[in-house]
């Protein structure tokens, strides 16, 4: 069986998820690391897979993000970038922006009374590369056979690299 490594920048985001999965009644085998996505801590060529869900917008620097998760990937490693992108059609484009900039923080702010949140969520997303240039980010960084997968018409869209 092998090791899952859980890591955020934020070590009270961590807590959260570990509290959540303690709730759940699932520990097992991993280890949750505080570390910044731009220096992870960790020695070269150390994993086989590499995965970030909705994070990679937050990380100020990209590029060097994206350096330091190949220089631990393993040859033959992996990595899998899930991400709000850009919508394929501009009707949904025009939709989803008003989506975002109009409704979503209205409903931040009745439900978590935190509409600058929702605010933050909306703009993070339409400062973050698209699909395409994202893709050539990998590549730069060193991956190959990048690709990536428009999922609800590119609103969020699955990246994938290997290291050889």
């Amino acid at each position: 069986m092998g090791q899952v490594i859980l890591g955020d920048i934020n070590s009270s985001m961590l807590k959260v998820g570990r509290g959540k999965r303690r709730n759940l009644g699932r520990v097992g085998n991993i280890e949750y690391v505080q570390m910044n996505a731009e220096a992870l801590p960790f020695p070269d060529n150390s994993f086989d897979l590499i995965t970030i869900a909705f994070g990679l917008r937050n990380v100020t620097n990209k590029d060097k993000a994206l350096r330091s998760m190949y220089r631990i990937l393993k040859p033959g490693g992996r990595l899998l970038v899930l991400e709000f992108s850009k919508p394929e059609q501009e009707i949904l484009s025009k939709a989803y922006d008003f989506y975002s900039f109009n409704i979503l923080p209205k409903m931040g702010e009745l439900v978590a009374n935190d509409s600058e949140s929702y605010q933050y969520l909306a703009e993070s997303i339409r400062m973050h590369p698209d699909q395409e240039t994202l893709k050539g980010m990998m590549e730069d960084a060193g991956f190959e056979q990048t690709s990536y997968q428009n999922l609800t018409g590119g609103i969020v869209a699955l990246h994938r690299g290997f290291k050889y």
